[in-house]
C-alpha cells in the first residue's frame, strides 16, 4: 500500500512538472486564483488509515504553495503533492460519527470539505452469555420497523436445548429495541416466556426459533415461532410442534397473545404425493417483504419452512401472505418441493426481476433454488433445478458445517467505473465447524447472473469475516442509515454446555464500502 500511495504522489508531481506552472499578476501585484476540492464531503470507515482526496486550482502562482490544515486531533500527516491531499485519520472509538473540516489555503483562496469518519464499530452484546452456569441464549432474529426501530429477538433457552428436545423444557423469547440504528439499545424484555413443567397446555411449554418482519408502511410487526413439547424430530402429522403467530401493533413495544396456525400450513400437503408431512418448521431469522407485489394494504411476506415427509426426507417450500401473516399460501403449490434430500432450514429473497431464490443450508456450503412467475397474484409458477454452492464452483463456502445463515439483496453502485448493481449477500460460518461466521457477496449486473440456479451458485466474488470465535447461525438486515444489521451467535465468553450450545448474540453494522473493502457502495431507491 505504501508503494502505491508513493507511486501515486510521484505520478502527481510528475504531472504537474510537464503541465508548468502560470503565474497571475493583477494589478496590486497580488496573486489570484481559485482551489476546490471535487468533492464537497467525505466519509471515511471507523479503522486508522490513510486517505487522498483530489482538488484542482484554476491558475497555478510559482512560489506559491497549497497550505492545508484540520484542527480535528484524529488527523495528521497532511501532505500535498500536485493536486492530491493526503492525510490519515486514528481509529474512531466512540459509538457515533465524527466530523472534521479540511481547508487548503492558496493565497487569498480557500476550499473546504466535510470529513465524516464512522464509528470503528457499533458492535454490541445484545444477548449475553458470560457463564456457562447462565442461560443459555440461541436463534437471533431482525428487523426494521417503518420508523427505523430496529428489533432483535432470540430464543432465552432454560431447557438448553430446542423445542421439545427436553420434555417439558421451557424456553422464553425476549427481544431489544435500537431507536438510533444500533447506537444504544434498551434493556432485555420478555415477548412471551414459556411456562415449562408448570403450562396448563401443549402449546405454552416453550418457544423458539424465531422470524420476525416488520411492514415497511404500517406500524405492524410479525413474529412467528416454533412451540410446544415435541421435537422437530419427533413430529408426526397428528403431534407436531405448534407455529405461534404473533403480532404487534406499536412496532415491537407490546405483543398480543399467540395464535397457533400449525393446522392451516399442514393441511395445504395432506394429499400431495409426499404428504402428510410429518414434522414442519419455518426457519428462523428474517421474514422477507416484497419490494414490489402490493396487495390491498399490504406488501407480500416469502418465508420458507423445512419439513420431513411421509417418508421422512427433507423437504424445503416456500409460503407467501398477502395479509400479513394472516393466511400463508405455498409458492406453486405443492406438487413439487422446492428442494428435496439435501437441505435444512432456508432462507428467500426477491431477485431483480421479482423471481423468488431459496437458500438452504446444506454441508459444506449453500443449496440454491429459484421460483420463477407465471402468474405473481395467484402465486403460480415453477421451480428451476437446484444447485449446490460451495468450494468446487467458486461458491459460498461453509467449511464442514452445516448452518442457518442469511440471504439478502442490496442496490450498490460498483465504486470502479459507477456502475448500478444488485449485490447478493449470503452469510454462513466459514468453518472449519461452526466457526468464522463471515459474509459472502456477489454482483448480479443483469437478468443472466440470476438467470438460474447454477449462475447463482457459482463465482462468488468475496467474503468479509466479521469473527474469529466459534459462532453459528447469523441473520441481517438493512438499516435506516444505509447499513447492514447482522446478528450472530458466538462464544464470546464462554462455550455452551448445553447439548444444543449456547451463545451471545452480537449485533453489528457495516456499511457496503467497509463489507466490500471499497469495491460497492449503497444505491438508495
Amino acid at each position: 500500500m505504501k508503494g502505491m500511495f508513493s507511486m501515486l504522489l510521484c505520478c502527481a508531481a510528475l504531472l504537474t512538472t510537464s503541465v508548468g506552472c502560470e503565474t497571475q499578476e493583477p494589478e496590486g501585484g497580488k496573486p489570484t486564483t481559485a482551489i476546490t476540492f471535487e468533492q464537497s464531503v467525505l466519509t471515511v470507515e471507523g479503522d486508522a488509515a490513510s486517505h487522498l482526496v483530489y482538488f484542482s486550482l484554476d491558475k497555478r502562482v510559482e512560489g506559491l504553495d497549497v497550505e492545508p490544515q484540520c484542527d480535528a486531533e484524529w488527523v495528521s500527516d497532511m501532505k500535498v503533492v500536485a493536486s492530491v491531499l493526503s492525510f490519515k485519520v486514528t481509529k474512531n472509538e466512540e459509538r457515533l460519527p465524527r466530523e472534521a473540516e479540511l481547508v487548503l489555503t492558496y493565497g487569498d483562496a480557500t476550499a473546504k470539505m466535510r470529513l465524516v469518519q464512522n464509528e470503528a464499530t457499533r458492535r454490541f452484546d445484545l444477548f449475553p452469555l458470560y457463564n456457562n452456569s447462565d442461560i443459555p441464549y440461541r436463534i437471533p432474529a431482525v428487523a426494521v420497523t417503518n420508523n427505523g426501530t430496529i428489533l432483535a429477538c432470540a430464543d432465552y433457552r432454560h431447557s438448553g436445548a430446542d423445542i421439545g428436545v427436553i420434555d417439558k423444557g421451557r424456553i422464553d423469547l425476549h427481544i431489544r429495541r435500537s431507536s438510533d440504528n444500533g447506537v444504544t439499545w434498551d434493556n432485555i424484555t420478555p415477548i412471551i416466556e414459556g411456562q415449562g413443567a408448570q403450562s396448563p397446555d401443549f402449546m405454552n411449554v416453550g418457544y423458539g426459533d424465531p422470524c420476525i418482519v416488520a411492514d415497511r408502511e404500517s406500524s405492524r410487526v410479525l413474529l412467528m415461532s416454533c412451540a410446544g413439547n415435541v421435537s422437530y424430530h419427533a413430529g408426526t402429522r397428528n403431534i407436531h410442534q405448534n407455529i405461534a403467530r404473533f403480532y404487534s401493533e406499536d412496532g415491537g413495544m407490546t405483543w398480543g397473545k399467540p395464535t397457533d396456525i400449525a393446522e392451516s400450513i399442514y393441511s395445504k400437503f395432506d394429499n400431495c404425493s409426499y404428504g402428510p408431512v410429518n414434522a414442519m418448521f419455518i426457519a428462523s431469522g428474517r421474514v422477507m417483504q416484497s419490494r414490489t407485489v402490493k396487495v390491498a394494504d399490504y406488501y407480500r411476506l416469502y418465508c420458507a419452512i423445512i419439513m420431513r415427509d411421509k417418508s421422512g426426507s427433507p423437504k424445503n417450500a416456500v409460503l407467501f401472505s398477502d395479509n400479513f401473516g394472516e393466511s400463508w399460501d405455498v409458492l406453486g403449490g405443492v406438487s413439487k418441493a422446492a428442494l428435496s434430500g439435501n437441505c435444512d432450514e432456508p432462507k428467500v429473497e426477491e431477485l431483480p426481476d421479482g423471481s423468488i431464490l431459496l437458500s438452504s443450508r446444506c454441508n459444506g456450503g449453500r443449496n440454491f433454488n429459484i421460483f420463477k412467475f407465471t402468474d405473481v397474484a395467484s402465486g403460480s409458477g415453477q421451480w428451476g433445478s437446484p444447485t449446490i454452492s460451495g468450494i468446487n464452483n467458486g461458491g459460498v463456502e461453509a467449511r464442514d458445517n452445516s448452518t442457518n445463515g442469511e440471504v439478502m439483496l442490496i442496490p450498490a453502485v460498483r465504486t470502479e467505473d459507477g456502475a448500478n448493481v444488485d449485490l447478493l449477500l449470503q452469510s454462513v460460518p466459514l468453518g472449519p465447524g461452526r466457526a468464522n461466521v463471515g459474509i459472502y457477496c456477489k454482483a448480479l449486473e443483469s437478468a443472466a447472473d440470476y438467470a438460474s440456479s447454477s449462475k447463482i451458485a457459482q463465482d462468488w466474488e468475496d467474503v468479509y469475516q466479521v469473527t474469529k470465535l466459534n459462532s453459528a447461525y447469523s441473520t441481517m438486515t438493512w438499516q435506516a442509515d444505509g447499513r447492514l444489521a447482522f446478528l450472530w451467535e458466538e462464544t464470546t465468553y464462554c462455550e455452551g454446555l448445553p447439548p444444543y450450545g449456547g451463545y451471545t448474540i452480537v449485533y453489528d453494522c457495516f456499511t457496503l464500502d467497509k463489507l466490500t473493502r471499497g469495491k460497492y457502495t449503497y444505491r438508495k431507491e
